[in-house]
């Protein structure tokens, strides 16, 4: 019997890249991948999908008080931010001429840092 290895694909999104949002109530705004969530496919995204958490006074925080933070988005929901352009774009990937793997644009098809 062949045992199964779970294998994660690889993923077009980064950590630091620039993304913008293009379904739900936050579509058409865009910012820097702050976190990433690979166990269950989400992203966390500078100024999107912000919340409004309460937290209770303790010794460490004294004021408590109400907070706005950001809230994972999936990752479906995101389209990389092409650096050349300024648009965004979908990611493929090809050999540099060092002969290594790396991420280029589809629509300028140039690399991605």
């Amino acid at each position: 019997m062949e045992r199964r290895k779970n294998i994660q694909p690889k993923r077009k999104i980064r950590k630091g890249d620039n993304v913008m949002v293009i379904a739900g109530n936050d579509k058409g705004k865009s910012g820097t991948v702050l976190e990433m969530q690979i166990a269950k496919n989400r992203v966390i995204v500078e100024g999107i999908r912000m919340v409004t958490k309460h937290e209770k006074p303790s010794a460490g925080k004294p004021e408590g008080g109400i907070k706005k933070t950001e809230a994972p988005i999936h990752i479906s929901n995101v389209m990389l931010v092409d650096p050349a352009s300024g648009k965004q774009t979908r990611v493929g990937r090809k050999l540099n001429e060092k002969g290594k793997l790396q991420r280029y644009s589809k629509k300028t098809g140039e690399f991605i840092k």
